[in-house]
Order: structure tokens, then sequence, then C-alpha cells
């Protein structure tokens, strides 16, 4: 039997639309508006007429080591239920990330629902895109106070109710807390068009400090119930200052009189945490994230890392053939440059051989070169080496923000 693949039209929305509710669950889409939606590029698999497979490509960049990158969002991945096994799923994903690459996409990101497909496809697990729970109390329980006496961490900070004045503060606070991570989405470009928060919550508090400046923000969905097990639900909690954290957390524990929980949407090891008791901190739900690297050379030129001598490496084991190759990462005074050099058989013999999850776990700084080997990611090289690339590209937390 025969498959095409190619872009999905207007006319395909109906056919897209049934998939996607049969795969999620989700309501089926509206006929009106936009489609595809600018900034996604839907591909189908058809067998003759009949839509078999679907994925879309989500331009998106993302946040690691300070640097925007490039980044193809894949989403919607869906098979239909009678073509399942029939080996559709790599080439239209390869479809994908080729039409990504043109775009100038330098790593492919995705929510996972079966990590085990995606890894053998060369995604690595990079985090998790959790929901936890904590007890109202907990929050309500937060010191105003701030006993580290260090400057510029003591307030008085206020919190108020955001306006939409607020907008432009609130997203560069969001970019200040973002760059400095590893993973979270630029919020920027065709798929996050300009929105008024305070119309998409309950309620947008900020934290703002005795100038008047904007230190911190939390959105909250406030529900209907009214019960010790019914919950406050975050979708954002971020500062930049410790009290600032402390007020946001204070704010939310008021309402432990009516509520006994908050649902805090969250990621790895947030510093929000640090705030609360250890045992006030329980995940109820996780979304796996993975991430490959989808152009190894730009990659790495991207993140313009600081290593103190010319390195060798290589890749092997792509199941596209785009990653695999020799690599060599030259120190420069304004950040290494990477290239590929040749084939994978002709790297250096002493040079360390990553598979597609080890290198791409290594350059998001998710896992030490050591742990990394533990993981079968990672062969050959020595210790010298792993510490070259362990200063260059570890040192940044990695978290996301934006299920897609």
């Amino acid at each position: 039997m025969s498959f095409q693949i190619r872009p999905l039209s207007r006319s395909d929305r109906r056919a897209s639309s049934i998939l996607g509710t049969e795969a999620f669950g989700t309501a089926p889409s509206p006929s009106g508006g936009e489609w595809p939606i600018a900034g996604q590029s839907p591909w189908g698999t058809f067998d003759g007429a009949t839509l078999a497979a679907r994925a879309f490509r989500r331009a998106y960049a993302s946040w690691f080591g300070g640097v925007e990158v490039p980044t193809n969002g894949l989403a919607g991945v869906t098979v239909a239920a009678e073509y399942r096994g029939r080996g559709l799923l790599r080439p239209l994903i390869g479809q994908v990330l080729a039409d990504g690459r043109a775009s100038g996409d330098v790593i492919s990101t995705l929510f996972a629902s079966a990590p085990g497909i995606y890894h053998r496809l060369g995604y690595a697990l990079l985090t998790s895109y959790d929901v936890v729970e904590i007890p109202t109390t907990a929050a309500a329980a937060v010191r105003i106070e701030d006993s580290t006496g260090l400057p510029g961490q003591d307030g008085p900070v206020t919190t108020r109710r955001a306006t939409t004045a607020d907008g432009e503060a609130i997203r560069r606070l969001y970019d200040q807390w973002a760059a400095a991570q590893n993973g979270p989405l630029t919020r920027t470009g065709p798929n996050f068009p300009p929105t008024d928060l305070t119309q998409e919550f309950t309620g947008v508090s900020v934290a703002t400090g005795p100038d008047g400046q904007l230190q911190g923000y939390v959105n909250w969905v406030r529900g209907t119930q009214e019960r010790s097990d019914a919950a406050l639900v975050v979708h954002d909690l971020i500062a930049s200052t410790s009290a600032a954290y402390r007020a946001l957390w204070r704010l939310l524990g008021s309402f432990a009189p009516v509520l006994g929980l908050i649902r805090l949407h969250t990621s790895g090891a947030d510093v929000a945490r640090l705030f609360l008791p250890p045992a006030a901190w329980r995940t109820i739900s996780t979304g796996p994230y993975m991430l490959r690297l989808d152009d190894v050379a730009a990659a790495f030129t991207l993140r313009r890392l600081r290593v103190s001598r010319d390195l060798n490496f290589s890749v092997t084991g792509d199941p596209f053939g785009v990653m695999d190759g020799a690599y060599l990462l030259t120190a420069d005074d304004g950040g290494a440059i990477c290239r590929r050099t040749g084939t994978a058989s002709q790297a250096p013999l002493d040079a360390p051989v990553y598979t597609p999850s080890g290198i791409a776990l290594a350059w998001a700084g998710a896992q030490s070169s050591a742990n990394i080997r533990m993981a079968g990611g990672l062969a050959g090289g020595d210790e010298a080496t792993d510490a070259v690339l362990d200063r260059a590209l570890g040192g940044w937390q990695v978290h996301v923000r934006d299920a897609f």
C-alpha cells in the first residue's frame, strides 16, 4: 500500500479535527477562522483520500544558555487507530523535522504521551511540565520578612491586582526569568499573539518594590467550588526577589479559609518551592518534555560556548541520518563555533561518541557527562573532555512553562 505525505490545507481541516478528537478526546475545532493558524504547519499522511496520520510543526524559540534558539514544536501527532503499527510515524515526523530545518529550526521539542517512541527517534527526556498541589495553609504560613540579610533582597514589597497597563512589565519579568533558564519558550512569535492577561484569568496579581517596579506576578483561576479539597489553579508564579516570592505566596495563602489547595503549574527545581515546607509540595500530574538536536552544528554554535580548547566529538544512530557525523567545536574568544567535519567514522579515535539522545541531554545541560554515560548515551573520550563540556554546558536550571 502506498502512502502520500503532504501539507494539510483548509480542505483537510475537518478530517484533521476528527483525528485529533479520536486521539486526544478534545472537542472538534470550529469551522470558522484561519486554518492552518499562523505559525503552525500541519502535515498529513494519506491513504488515497483518507487522512491516516497527522503532525504539526509549531514555530517557537526557546531560551538556552541565555540565547534564543529556533525551535520546532512538534504537536498533535496522531495516527488513526486502523493505521497504527504500519510504520507511518517515522516518515511523517521526518518530514515535519525537514520542514522545520528549512525554516531555520535547529532543535525540536515535544510533550510526549509515549516517550519510548520518541526516544527511538532521537529525542531525550529534558524535564517535565508538572502540576503540584500545595496546601493553602502552607502558603499562608510563609514568612514575609527575609532573614538572609543580603542587600537587594529586602522589602517592603506590596501586592496589588494587575491592570492592562502592567502587561509589558509582566512580559519583561517573564523574559528576565526565562533567559536565565534552559528550556522555556520565549513567548514571542505567531504562536504567542498579544493578549490581555487580565482577561484570561480570574486574577493576575503583582508584587512591587518601594520604587513601584514590578518584582513578581502570579496568574490564578478561582473556580466555583468552596471546600477543603477545592483548588486555586496557578499558571505562572514568577518573581525576581525573595521578598516578592514571599508576598505572592502569602497572597495565594489568603484563600485558605475557603480553598484547601493551590494547584501550581511548574517544572524542575522551581525556586518557588524553597519558601515552603518540603512536604507541602505534591506532584499530581506530569507531562514529559523531550528535545532533539536537529542541527547539531548550528545548535552548538548558537550557544556561543566558552571552551578552553578545541573539541572533537561524533554523533551516531540518528534514525533520520541528519545528526550523524563528526564535529569540531573550535574555541573562539567570542564563543565556540561548531562545524561538521565528516562522517562519524572519520572522527578521531579518542573523541567522545554520542547517541542522538545523549547529545541532546549534553547540549541542554540536562545531565552531566557522567550521567549520560550511565544512561548509555556517551562512550569514548576522557575525563578531561567531559569536564570541558560540562563546564561549558552546565550551570542553567532546566524549566518549561508552556504546554503545547
